[in-house]
């Protein structure tokens, strides 16, 4: 898989993931994929600075991009 194929299908998943955090006022912007499967994620809205800001990472998000994109091995905030 190349390198744009792996962040198409990130950004896919993450317009599944979307709602619910723009339900809640936040969003999620996709940084940077890295070819070892590392996602680098920028929440913003009211999920930018929320205490919950982690657990929603770890797990809402990370398990769901795992699940959907296989070559997806960690996600991380910047």
């Amino acid at each position: 898989m190349t390198d744009d194929q792996l962040k198409a299908q990130v950004s896919a998943a993450l317009e599944g993931i979307r709602p619910n955090l723009q339900a809640d006022g936040g969003d999620v912007e996709l940084v940077e994929v890295t070819p070892d499967g590392v996602v680098k994620l920028k929440l913003t809205g009211a999920c930018s600075g929320c205490p919950m800001a982690q657990l929603t990472l770890k797990r809402g998000i990370e398990p769901r991009l795992k699940k959907k994109v296989a070559a997806v091995t960690r996600v991380e905030l910047m």
